[in-house]
């Protein structure tokens, strides 16, 4: 691997970054993987959030290629039925249009679509420094056996964060307040229609009172007791506010450890209340997920009401489809805003340029959007659009020998269409 070229390196491994490491590969071009973990997969798998979407608005599906082939090949080895996308009709139940995985499976079918496709995989690694030259990036790679170095044509930033494009010298946004983080678990041991919900609410607000626990540790309300912890069984079913910025080394230490130390207040205290002495936590998730930690300044920036509106942009290489989802510090947690009914937002490939890049793109969380649009473009099945299409546009590049800025969108679209993806037919593709 050292001093190796690449046509293209992605960096980090979630959903949006395993879809565009098969596309690029796919496509030809001689492309790594590099993750920090030692498995794909990201918010599905070791944040334990295995349940994508949306694929489908207004009973149509709206983002497929790649990252549907993955999900549907996971559903289907463990036998799991689709939901009934025939019976969407709004967005009042969006999560019932959510695809249910095992993440075991989930990660090894992108292991299996990687290694067929041909992309070089390197887990256990993270970028250590940035060099930008004219027509090639060299990325320090940091390694179980030290330091090395190799060079890339063209880069994606998937690691959520922005990191490599802020190392790369790129303007990167970083919010005064981020949306809370959750840790998951399976919550078991216990049978929920029988527990005294008035009792529990009581012994809850004395637990508050006396210290012990905090009412995030048990659900979305913040000024409040709420049964949704047990209700979920533990699944995306907490809190996690950052006491620094999780896009640092120290913010996400820090964001672990207070996750961790919610989930054993939650699980101290209910071991304690009538018809929950045999709870038992088991591990879904070795990470807390997070949900907004830094966007890139892009050569657009998609706005809540751009994304609200399903405004037509000319450069659309996707689409998206989700409600605002914007979590915060309140009685409620989180108010999804739905979307008006036949709205499908869009996502232009200048919200994944990093602005003035010609050598990198972005995908994921971090694709330059304002809060609320960001609290909606932000989750999987978006991603892995967005992954597909910045994979896209890096091979368009390289076979014209041109800036990601100046790439070809028809070739781009071109790209997409062969390899499954559904791109928005209503804008020009000169």
């Amino acid at each position: 691997m050292k001093n190796s070229i690449f046509d293209i390196v992605v960096v980090g491994g979630g959903t949006a970054g395993v879809v565009a490491a098969i596309q690029g590969a796919r496509q030809g071009a001689r492309t790594l993987l590099v993750e920090k973990n030692g498995c794909p997969g990201g918010t599905m798998t070791v944040a334990g959030i295995a349940h994508p979407g949306l694929f489908y608005a207004w009973r149509k599906q709206v983002i497929a290629g790649i990252g549907w082939e993955i999900v549907t090949a996971a559903a289907a080895e463990c036998g799991t039925p689709l939901p009934a996308f025939e019976t969407q009709i709004g967005m009042t139940c969006h999560p019932d249009y959510q695809v249910k995985l095992n993440a075991l499976i989930f990660a090894a079918i992108c292991d299996e679509k990687m290694l067929e496709s041909g992309v070089n995989v390197l887990y256990h690694t993270m970028i250590g420094q940035v060099r930008r030259g004219d027509d090639e990036v060299e990325l320090e790679l940091c390694t179980r056996e030290g330091a090395s170095s190799i060079r890339a044509r063209r880069v994606i930033d998937c690691t959520g964060d922005a990191s490599v494009i802020a190392m790369a010298g790129y303007e990167v946004i970083h919010p005064d307040e981020c949306q809370p983080g959750t840790i998951c678990c399976r919550a078991s041991g216990y049978d929920y229609d029988s527990l005294d919900q008035n009792a529990l609410r009581r012994a809850a607000e004395e637990a508050v009172a006396a210290g012990e626990l905090a009412f995030a540790d048990l659900g979305w309300n913040h000024d409040g007791f709420s049964m949704h912890f047990l209700h979920e069984h533990g699944n995306n079913a907490n809190h996690i506010f950052p006491v620094l910025p999780p896009y640092s080394a120290e913010g996400r230490s820090r964001l672990e450890i207070d996750g961790r130390r919610s989930l054993l207040r939650a699980y101290r205290f209910l071991r304690r209340q009538p018809g929950l002495e045999h709870l038992k936590l088991e591990v879904s998730a070795m990470e807390c997920g997070v949900r907004e930690s830094a966007v890139i300044r892009g050569e657009v920036t998609v706005t809540a009401e751009q994304y609200a509106s399903g405004y037509r942009f000319p450069d659309a290489v996707c689409n998206a489809f989700y409600p605002i989802d914007l979590h915060k510090r309140s009685s409620a947690g989180v108010t999804p805003t739905a979307l008006h009914d036949g709205v499908v937002p869009q996502l232009p490939l200048r919200a994944l340029i990093p602005r003035g890049s010609d050598l990198f793109l972005a995908a994921g969380r971090c694709v330059s959007s304002d809060r609320l649009a960001n609290s909606a473009l932000r989750v999987q099945a978006t991603a892995m659009a967005g992954g597909q299409a910045a994979a896209a546009a890096a091979c368009a590049s390289l076979e014209d020998g041109v800036s990601v800025r100046k790439v070809n969108l028809k070739l781009v679209r071109e790209i997409l269409r062969r390899h499954g993806a559904i791109v928005p037919e209503n804008t020009s593709e000169e």
